[in-house]
């Protein structure tokens, strides 16, 4: 087994080998602006560190979000064009799954809260009851109108930062491990668990939208 997982769900762009085992090789970078620029060189770093090539790989991970348009399309479509290429299967995960796996990493056995930042004043955020059981399904929302719902609890993201008044218990780690990802991919793969499909998972509208009342001014 070897496994390339990505993430750009969140401001960082990360990138993990993992064998099965272990992980051989990881980059972590946090550039909200710069996911299309720092994703492949990100790739090409891990894989000359494990000294091993593209044509090696089994599988390819993927954090399918909840995150911003922009940054997350970058890691799905390498992930997607990269199994295309190589034939080898895409294994979609909750962002904030990798999140909360990375977590208990860290010592927090749960329950506790992931949330990360959703911009315009919101996160998206999901409830643990430990590393591995997310509670419900991943939401967006204005962290006040949640406060009741998180409170006494750690949380652990960039979102959770944040807003320290609702997450009066943020902890490590802030962002996103693609390491994390791996050893949580390697886990589900030989418990026979499913994955997500390799798409984007936004939980909004997008920005642009066609207007109201939109008059057709072709020749009919």
């Amino acid at each position: 087994m070897l496994l390339l997982a990505v993430d750009t769900a969140t401001p960082a762009v990360t990138v993990a080998l993992h064998d099965g085992e272990s992980v051989l090789a990881e980059s972590n970078q946090v550039d909200a602006r710069r996911h299309g620029e720092l994703l492949l060189p990100s790739v090409d770093k891990v894989l000359a560190e494990a000294g091993l090539t593209l044509d090696a790989l089994t599988g390819i991970v993927v954090g399918v979000g909840p995150g911003p348009y922009t940054g997350l399309r970058v890691g799905l479509v390498t992930a997607s064009t990269f199994a295309t290429v190589l034939g080898i299967p895409v294994h979609g995960l909750c962002t904030l799954d990798g999140l909360a796996y990375a977590a208990g990493a860290a010592g927090i056995e749960g329950p506790f809260t992931v949330a990360t930042d959703a911009r315009r004043k919101e996160v998206y955020w999901a409830r643990y009851e430990d590393p591995r059981t997310r509670v419900g399904e991943p939401a967006v929302d204005r962290p006040a109108d949640i406060a009741e719902r998180v409170a006494g609890v750690p949380a652990v993201g960039q979102g959770a930062l944040l807003y320290p008044d609702v997450f009066t218990d943020a902890r490590a780690p802030e962002h996103q491990s693609a390491a994390a990802l791996a050893s949580l991919a390697v886990e589900r793969l030989a418990a026979g668990e499913e994955f997500l499909p390799p798409t984007p998972l936004y939980l909004r509208r997008p920005d642009a939208q066609v207007p109201k009342n939109y008059k057709v001014v072709t020749p009919q």
